[in-house]
């Protein structure tokens, strides 16, 4: 049995499988696009919120060290992916990378756990999205009826209709193509950057030296938690994380890690992409690298411009501004924060449809799914049921009840990727690859350990909600993924050889 659970689908049987008619995607991104991409997932909200609020709770001016630390350690998972992706130009990103080198259970569990972990992103940035455009539409003298307005603070019935409306529309336009898209992408992505940039070259000219004095201020011991909202390493060692100081730094490190989560999205599209031998690396790592310096630039203005201390948890840009008598700047950045979270919304619904395209090919989930339109060549069976059932649970959960993402699925999967292309390596020394991780087996390790601690910070409970998605995933695999696989049904391949025809 356990043979039968760890049974590789090698890279040439995955990239093979991507030339059928009915099941092939269109070629048609850039590195351009792809950078894009990235860029418009990663920034969002947290830009404008976790700079400051991280400053103000964990690391003082220093959280700039802090987003150079989690993108560094974002950038050692980058090279993992830029070598998987450049190798296996497939659909379906971690999925597809441990299928071809830990096995099919492997690949389901985090196949099944990125379904949810896009899925609950996109329904949160929905909501998130409608939030901001309520209050502008307050602003305006415009109020929709409380029935429609979502159902935080709703006494009876309450549908969100504009986080509903938006999941919708970003589902047609996922639909009609992957340029459109990009096209799309890539005109609110230039709006939200260039928001960004007015931000920084403004709050500039109102930093003041002595808003950095300490830069790391002294640390403070933080009290350990024993309830299951605590991070598991308190619950496991009793160690609490302490605030301020050089460890502060650190800790704080953990908390903005998660303004970088996205870029990842794009290992998702190589199958659409012209040249994703070559583009796919760049797309990832540009992205990367152009996030990392704007949240640096930043959160050294947000710091400058007010002593952190003072600094809100809610706003606290927004707020900075506001205390330095420039309330006009606070609109700009509700402006901005609200245009990007159209693109983060649309690049996660993109990314959960190709994981879920990519494990109906294989017959793990129905090959209904995975058939492609015959005109725009885009999953839209996948992208159409997803987007439904998205814009539903978008529509009628509060944000309150969404706003805990399940990062570990991430970070599961940051360490499922290192860890594969060690493996790869050994099995499959052959493999042309455009893209090498440097200092293998180091990066991949480094990205492991890494990753690991990051999880073990997160909160019991979600990890407890992790255990108990994996479990309905075991039963679903069990039960209908095991016996319907492709794999199972014409016999695995071996390296380097071409799998035998389906039975």
């Amino acid at each position: 049995m356990s043979s039968t659970l760890f049974r590789t689908k090698n890279v040439e049987q995955s990239i093979q499988d991507t030339e059928e008619p009915e099941h092939a995607l269109k070629k048609s991104l850039s590195a351009l696009d792809l950078t894009v991409f990235g860029v418009g997932v990663i920034i969002g909200t947290g830009i404008f919120v976790l700079t400051g609020t991280a400053a103000k709770n964990t690391a003082g001016p220093a959280v700039s060290l802090s987003f150079v630390m989690a993108g560094a350690v974002c950038a050692l998972a980058a090279l993992c992916y830029a070598e998987f992706a450049s190798t296996v130009p497939v659909a379906g990103s971690a999925y597809t990378f441990s299928y071809a080198s830990l096995g099919e259970l492997p690949a389901w569990t985090i196949g099944w756990d990125l379904v949810l972990e896009l899925a609950l992103g996109t329904a949160v940035v929905a909501v998130g999205w409608s939030g901001y455009i309520h209050s502008l539409l307050d602003n305006w003298g415009w109020h929709l009826p409380a029935a429609l307005g979502g159902r935080d603070g709703a006494t009876g019935f309450g549908f969100d209709i504009l986080a509903a409306a938006l999941v919708l529309l970003l589902t047609a336009i996922l639909v009609v193509g992957m340029k459109v898209s990009a096209r799309v992408t890539s005109v609110v992505v230039g709006v939200k950057v260039a928001v960004v940039l007015v931000v920084i070259v403004a709050g500039a000219f109102f930093v003041k030296g002595a808003n950095y004095d300490p830069f790391i201020p002294k640390e403070q011991p933080a009290v350990a938690g024993g309830n299951l909202k605590a991070p598991l390493i308190q619950l496991m060692f009793g160690w609490a994380p302490s605030h301020f100081g050089v460890m502060g730094i650190f800790t704080a490190a953990s908390v903005v890690f998660f303004a970088f989560i996205g870029f990842d999205v794009v290992a998702t599209a190589a199958e659409e992409t012209r040249n994703p031998q070559r583009d796919v690396p760049r797309g990832i790592l540009g992205s990367l690298v152009i996030c990392t310096a704007l949240y640096v630039a930043v959160s050294i203005v947000v710091t400058g411009m007010q002593k952190y201390s003072s600094l809100s948890v809610e706003a606290p840009l927004a707020d900075a501004f506001k205390a330095t008598g420039h309330p006009w700047y606070a609109g700009l950045i509700s402006f901005g924060a609200a245009v990007g979270l159209t693109t983060v919304c649309m690049i996660l619904l993109l990314g959960q449809s190709r994981v879920f395209f990519a494990m109906s090919r294989d017959g793990l989930l129905p090959r209904f799914f995975s058939q492609t339109h015959p005109r725009f060549r885009t999953p839209y069976r996948s992208t159409i049921l997803l987007g439904v059932v998205i814009a539903v649970v978008a529509g009628f959960t509060s944000l309150s009840e969404l706003a805990e993402l399940v990062n570990i699925g991430t970070l599961f999967a940051f360490a499922v990727v290192a860890l594969s292309v060690i493996i790869l390596r050994r099995t499959r020394p052959d493999l042309p690859r455009a893209f090498r991780t440097p200092l293998v087996p180091l990066v991949p390790v480094l990205s492991v350990l890494a990753s690991l601690w990051l999880m073990l910070n997160l909160p019991a409970e979600t990890w407890l909600r992790f255990a108990l998605w994996m479990l309905i995933g075991f039963v679903v695999y069990f039960l209908y993924g095991r016996s319907h696989s492709r794999l199972a049904l014409r016999g695995p391949a071996p390296p380097g050889g071409t799998p035998p025809p389906p039975t």
